[in-house]
């Protein structure tokens, strides 16, 4: 039997969730500081700006450094990577849960990114080797994607809980003892796998991806928080001049940190585009169905998490029915199926209004995570089948890095359109008997909407509340449609650009 249709035994099995356990920290790490913050901001009480960095350098660093890390691991072993960072993420995390001071926390929590890069493509590179045959690699590639999803949902609820009986540095500590078990089960059951002609590491080039990389995603960010201005589009400007520097320095280096040619293929873009699209649409889209069980329904964040599960249940079926038709309809018209399962669900939140309830929210979000979770899993798979076992680091890296950049457009992009939409709503329905200052905090957000009502008669508030309600699911249904737009593209892109090799859809 050839390496390549080797089939999987108990050890590759046990290394697969072996693997999946940091996976869904790294994920966690992400949702866990929404509900940790009212805490933390009270013991350490940080400046807005130390605010802003606590919550948003894990996450920069952690899109910034995985294409370099996913390389690095191709060149040194990604066994030894993935063990190294996980260390390192173990002691970050004892250090942020353990600081007394703003600054501290930022430095920890950098760390903790810089680790948590290399956790994804180490990953998921390792499962590309492991897993040589097509049908057992797509099962392991559904799991790894329900672990990272499953994190995101998790955290909020882990942390609610660990808060309810312990001060917020536990959400930190929870991490140690199952990076301590991987460092422990690694060696044992995860093989080591590099490249047997890695070439020198381009350093100038990790450093040109990270330049690129941070630049784009912060100006994008700034462009959700604070609108369109010129500080957002020349952080972004000089990102994408410096990426065409990354880019030029690929084609001419002997040693080159991606293979640009992959990049000439359908088989690798479109996937890679699809994957954009779908994280576009999902982490947009949440920027509002958690704001909707908090604000409009008046739920706690630990509610909220709670009401959130069974998004994350179904995942899980989804990812199931899209492994196992992949190889009996083929994985394009997988994918397709999946988007338009989501594209559903959007339809019907683009109908939802003020009093649809917590149902309605859930059963439509239930049927996006239906669709979504098939998608992410067979698109995944798909961008590492396409790229050689030696190059496997790199391509999960840029498989994750397109997942980033799409979430951070779909907050920017839905959360700009949202806005607008809602303040010009409240410019012209706001209630009377708003003092200028009150009336700017309404019309500003949501919350400030609901903070303001706090403070009025009974009736004036009732009608702003009205008002603000209204005007945020209007944006709602938008974003919806927005999201539908989204889908729907994708579905149409696959139908008419992506071709696979016949043998990878034939059972």
């Amino acid at each position: 039997m050839s390496e390549e249709n080797k089939r999987a035994g108990t050890r590759q099995w046990a290394g697969l969730a072996v693997l999946v356990l940091p996976c869904v920290l790294a994920s966690m790490d992400l949702s866990v500081m929404f509900v940790t913050l009212p805490s933390l901001t009270a013991d350490l009480q940080p400046s807005s700006s130390e605010l802003l960095w606590i919550m948003d350098v894990y996450g920069f660093l952690l899109a910034g450094l995985m294409i370099t890390m996913g390389t690095l691991g191709d060149r040194v072993g990604r066994r030894r990577v993935l063990l190294t960072g996980a260390a390192a993420f173990g002691l970050a995390s004892i250090l942020s849960a353990y600081t007394s001071s703003p600054e501290v926390l930022i430095a920890a929590r950098a760390l903790m990114g810089i680790a948590g890069a290399t956790l994804a493509p180490s990953t998921l590179s390792l499962i590309r080797n492991m897993f040589h045959d097509d049908r057992q690699r797509a099962t392991a590639v559904g799991v790894w994607t329900a672990g990272f999803a499953g994190g995101a949902v998790v955290g909020p609820i882990v942390g609610g809980l660990l808060l309810e009986h312990f001060w917020w540095g536990s959400v930190f500590l929870i991490n140690v003892p199952v990076m301590i078990l991987l460092l422990v089960l690694g060696p044992l059951l995860l093989p080591e796998y590099r490249d047997p002609k890695p070439g020198r590491f381009d350093l100038l080039g990790a450093l040109l991806s990270l330049v690129a990389i941070l630049a784009v995603i912060y100006g994008i960010k700034l462009t959700a928080e604070h609108g369109f201005g010129w500080i957002p589009a020349l952080s972004i400007l000089v990102g994408l001049a410096v990426g065409v520097l990354f880019l030029r320095r690929q084609r001419t280096t002997v040693n080159p940190m991606i293979d640009l040619a992959l990049f000439r293929t359908a088989r690798f873009t479109v996937p890679l585009l699809i994957n954009a699209l779908n994280t576009f649409a999902m982490i947009g889209f949440s920027l509002f169905n958690w704001q909707f069980m908090q604000l409009v329904l008046g739920m706690s964040p630990f509610e909220s998490a709670l009401w959130s599960l069974p998004t994350f249940l179904v995942m899980p079926v989804g990812i199931a029915l899209a492994t196992s038709m992949a190889h009996r309809i083929g994985k394009p018209t997988v994918m397709i199926a999946g988007l338009l399962v989501a594209t559903a669900g959007y339809l019907a939140l683009s109908l939802i209004r003020t009093g649809s309830g917590i149902g309605y929210l859930v059963g439509a979000l239930t049927v996006v995570s239906l669709g979504i979770g098939g998608v992410a899993a067979v698109v995944t798979e798909v961008i590492l089948s396409a790229a050689p076992p030696e190059r496997a680091g790199a391509a999960s890296a840029l498989a994750e890095t397109s997942a980033e950049f799409g979430g951070a457009l779909g907050i920017a992009v839905l959360g700009s359109i949202g806005t607008a939409v809602y303040r010009s709503q409240m410019a012209s329905q706001a209630p009377t008997g708003l003092d200028p200052t009150e009336l700017a905090a309404a019309k500003e957000t949501l919350g400030g909407a609901v903070d303001v009502a706090q403070a009025l008669p009974h009736q004036t508030a009732e009608a702003l509340r009205s008002v603000a309600f209204d005007a945020f699911t209007h944006e709602m249904r938008i974003a919806a449609l927005v999201s539908v737009l989204v889908t729907t593209g994708g579905a149409i892109l696959i139908a008419t650009m992506l071709r696979l090799p016949h043998k990878a859809q034939q059972p």
